[in-house]
């Protein structure tokens, strides 16, 4: 598998450093966020991955999709445009896949949390809330993983309406806001949890990252499915359609 890797930051360097340490894999180009990106610029790639900056990915998506060629995304802040760019994708007979997270481990955490959200929706007694930690370079906040994992929270439990993630005034939380609470401190690589509460109980289900090389083997991984499946059915595709099919 030959890779072009857009993005040279942390995590686009990570996922060289796999890509590298595979004999299965090569990388076959890296872009600079800032370079003149064409279509031409993947020719003889098998798979992008993008792990760059919201504008530096909507910018560069067109000559992405006009390769041809499959692309991961592990860019976050752009979820407002995910309709729009999956019917693009689609229309354009492209395969792309996008997660805020490519770690294993966080989408099995993410599973367990809408498992443990559906089965509190039951019982009026429970409340729920969420929190993440990262590092202070991260240029988003919430993170995308909490974002995810919010929605899930609100597909699976109907007493929970909308996002909370800040108060711009001194007022209690409604009984139907989900709290997403946000840390930035030092070099924290990721961690994410979700807390339930009730007069009698307090779960906390959490996962935290010891390293970035989780979440690009997870992408690197990714690449390789989402390759097999554009010779097949090309679309629009993350990481629940990726573990669906692997898990059976």
């Amino acid at each position: 598998m030959r890779y072009t890797l857009v993005g040279n930051g942390r995590m686009g360097q990570q996922v060289q450093s796999v890509i590298e340490a595979s004999p299965e894999h090569e990388v076959h180009a890296v872009l600079d966020v800032d370079a003149a990106i064409t279509a031409g610029s993947f020719a003889g790639s098998d798979v992008i991955i993008d792990f760059t900056v919201r504008d530096a990915f909507l910018a560069n998506l067109p000559a992405m999709i006009d390769s041809g060629v499959p692309v991961v995304v592990g860019t976050t802040g752009w979820d407002d445009q995910v309709e729009r760019i999956s019917a693009q994708a689609r229309e354009a007979g492209a395969s792309l896949m996008y997660s805020a997270n490519f770690s294993l481990g966080v989408n099995i955490f993410l599973r367990t949390v809408r498992e443990a959200a559906k089965m509190i929706g039951s019982f009026d007694q429970f409340d729920i809330a969420f929190s993440e930690q990262h590092h202070t370079a991260k240029a988003d906040f919430p993170s995308g993983t909490a974002l995810c994992a919010a929605q899930m929270i609100l597909d699976a439990n109907p007493r929970k309406k909308t996002v909370l993630s800040a108060l711009s005034e001194d007022r209690k939380i409604r009984p139907d806001e989900l709290q997403v609470a946000s840390i930035r401190l030092g070099s924290v690589f990721g961690q994410h949890a979700a807390h339930i509460n009730s007069d009698f109980d307090d779960i906390v289900i959490s996962h935290t990252a010891r390293s970035r090389q989780g979440f690009a083997s997870g992408a690197v991984e990714a690449g390789r499915w989402l390759a097999t499946k554009h010779r097949s059915t090309p679309g629009f595709y993350t990481m629940d359609n990726f573990l669906d099919e692997v898990l059976g």
